[in-house]
């Protein structure tokens, strides 16, 4: 399991165990649990505030490290986690949209961000397979996934010019030929 994966799902782990906490009859141990909880995030947040303060009185070789903060994508999720990122909202969502942009080309489609105001992305879609619907949100997808990965705190992304597939009951619908057939082969097979 890679750095990342490990992180990744320490951090659900601690999601779970506070969900758990949440859900605890006693009033009080569930309050002083959680409160133990903030107050190690404030701390914890406090202590990687002045380590950010430190690194930028450096001058240019702490801004360099601020880069590798940046690549690094466990050091960037705790900064994110405490609001210290060295980005703001609308960089960090557009280096997610170039991440993605060599396989959107891969699949004749692009991507334009319009904005981001309020934590809500702004973006138009772009080609996509000639208008392929299911490529079209298959893209969409991609998107909102490097974005969500790279911006966290971005409330919601609206997409212009997606073609919606319409909801589909489940059910796949065959000829009528290929329904006697298959029928035939099961009372064929059980005769």
């Amino acid at each position: 399991m890679n750095d990342n994966n490990h992180f990744e799902a320490k951090m659900h782990r601690v999601e779970e165990l506070i969900a758990s906490v949440e859900d605890w009859p006693d009033a009080t141990s569930r309050e002083t649990a959680l409160e133990l909880v903030q107050t190690l995030m404030d701390f914890h947040g406090a202590a990687i505030g002045r380590m950010m303060d430190l690194t930028a009185d450096a001058g240019v070789a702490g801004y360099s490290i601020f880069k590798e903060f940046e690549r690094n994508d466990l050091v960037a999720s705790l900064l994110l986690l405490y609001g210290l990122h060295p980005l703001d909202v609308s960089e960090r969502v557009t280096k997610a949209i170039e991440k993605v942009r060599p396989s959107l080309n891969l699949h004749e489609g692009d991507v334009e961000l319009l904005g981001v105001a309020d934590g809500v992305v702004s973006l138009r879609l772009k080609g996509s397979c000639d208008g392929c619907p299911s490529s079209a949100l298959t893209l969409k997808h991609t998107i909102e996934e490097a974005i969500y990965a790279a911006a966290p705190d971005v409330t919601s992304i609206e997409v212009h010019g997606v073609e919606t597939v319409p909801d589909s009951n489940g059910f796949v619908q065959i000829e009528k030929q290929n329904i006697s057939r298959y029928s035939e082969c099961e009372f064929t097979a059980a005769a």
